[in-house]
């Protein structure tokens, strides 16, 4: 399970500071420096170690850790150890890697490896390096990113690929979202979608229905019960057991109206609001098109402002056709690989095939409407040469908009592992850094980010090269 690591100072350790809050540290000038190894002790308290370096993982090709390939941690970001796992780390004096199970001073002290789980808009070049035996109970739902210390603060294996403060913490103090919850009270008191998504604000903290609240950017519509895959990242659903789900699923069916409240509320008092079916809290939203097509009609009723996203598995391209006919304006299509075998391994789908994930985008495509897609990596399998040539045969087949970069919130070994069992014939991965270099070449019209952008700023066609502002890159 995850732990919160606390920062107390130790013999042969330093107080480490907040992590929260460090993304306004300046860069090291020069020479990169080495970043110094973390690890934590059972009680969740950070030792840095003498004479050992952070070592970041890209699948099984590791390297040290340096001012240079990492970046001050964000803020918003946290730390957690890793459980019934041991860390791997750069031996200064011996000049190689090492797996420690127990403090080099203190045999009797055992030790685990520290991870990052950075805020939105920063993805992954680097995950915790640490080996797991087969015993060890599976991690929850996070992206295990690289991290150490240098002289002035924490560093993450991050490469920025959106500058927007979306979901920037600072922004969104609960007194004011708590304060929103208590106006919307009086103003929607018999909307259930309302009241769900308070408890999402409210008990886990979910970032869009807090901006909801406090009148910003991006509203949720969670609407679906059901899905029809069985994805083994599922935030809201997990069989067995052996993985705790993130956030309870919502148990109820919006009606068309309510959805419209809720929709039409946030456009009228939001400049350039966007609001998005298809959360983490909620199956695939095709499958609750019964309700979701009068609702986007009833929105557009109301007013023609504000765009209509959904953030879906793109599965039911006769569904999804009809919601566009009703008046949505935008698709995301979340994905994990272009590859067949591995996008199957990982989603599970229940009665559609990856060809139907493709006929949607091209029917979309075809439509004029924005697409995106959610693409779900992990350094070690998705800068593989087999994955970034699937990857960039798709682009070349489908000129998308837009790839929001996302990590995927799963154990890294066990994902690669996966992986590799699907598709054998990966190869030895080349570095996320390269892989969005190669992307940005190959496809220089296509918009790098992380959040659905509205519809003010789509550009006027998938071939239509951005700005560099609009193109933001890492």
């Amino acid at each position: 399970m995850r732990r919160r690591v606390k920062r107390t100072p130790r013999r042969r350790s330093r107080h480490l500071g907040d992590p929260r809050d460090q993304s306004t540290v300046g860069e090291t000038a020069g020479k990169p420096q080495k970043l110094a190894a973390l690890v934590a002790n059972g009680a969740g308290e950070i030792i840095e170690l003498d004479g050992y370096a952070a070592v970041g993982a890209d699948g099984e090709v590791l390297e040290a850790l340096h001012t240079g390939n990492t970046k001050p941690l964000p803020h918003g970001s946290e730390l957690m150890l890793l459980p019934e796992r041991q860390p791997i780390l750069f031996d200064i004096a011996a000049g190689r890697t090492v797996c420690l199970s127990a403090h080099p001073d203190y045999p009797g002290v055992a030790i685990y490896p520290v991870a990052a789980f950075n805020s939105p808009g920063y993805i992954l070049t680097h995950t915790c390096a640490h080996a797991a035996p087969s015993s060890a109970a599976e991690l929850p739902l996070f992206a295990y990113g690289a991290v150490g210390w240098q002289a002035d603060g924490f560093r993450s294996a991050v490469a920025r690929v959106d500058h927007e403060p979306r979901q920037d913490l600072r922004r969104m103090p609960m007194t004011r979202v708590r304060g929103g919850v208590r106006r919307l009270r009086r103003q929607l008191p018999t909307n259930r979608l309302c009241r769900h998504l308070e408890k999402c604000a409210l008990t886990y903290g979910c970032p869009a229905a807090k901006n909801f609240f406090i009148g910003r950017y991006e509203a949720p519509l969670p609407t679906a019960e059901g899905c029809n895959a069985r994805c083994r990242g599922c935030l809201s659903l997990q069989e067995g057991g052996a993985i705790p789900h993130s956030q309870d699923r919502i148990r109820f069916t919006p009606s068309p109206v309510e959805i419209a409240e809720i929709a039409h509320l946030h456009i009228a008092r939001v400049d350039k609001a966007v609001v998005s079916f298809g959360q983490g809290c909620e199956g695939d939203p095709l499958l609750a098109a019964a309700v979701i097509g009068p609702g986007i009609r009833e929105i557009r009723r109301r007013t023609a402002a504000g765009t209509i996203n959904m953030n879906t598995n793109g599965s039911l391209p006769r569904t999804l056709e009809g919601l566009l006919d009703a008046g949505l304006d935008s698709i995301r299509v979340s994905i994990n690989s272009f590859q067949p075998a591995c996008y199957t391994a990982y989603f599970q789908p229940r009665n559609y095939r990856f060809e139907d994930v493709l006929e949607s985008v091209a029917m979309a495509l075809g439509r004029g409407v924005h697409v995106a897609i959610n693409y779900l990596n992990c350094p070690g399998f998705s800068d593989t040469p087999a994955e970034r040539e699937a990857l960039l045969a798709f682009l070349e087949r489908h000129p998308i908009q837009m790839i929001q970069w996302r990590n995927l919130n799963f154990d890294p070994l066990r994902y690669c592992h996966l992986m590799k069992a699907a598709a054998p014939r990966l190869g030895r991965p080349e570095g996320m850094r390269r892989l969005l270099h190669r992307v940005r070449q190959a496809a220089p019209h296509l918009r790098f980010g992380y959040f659905n952008p509205p519809k003010e700023s789509f550009p006027e066609s998938p071939t239509k090269p951005l700005s560099a502002r609009d193109g933001q890159g890492p």
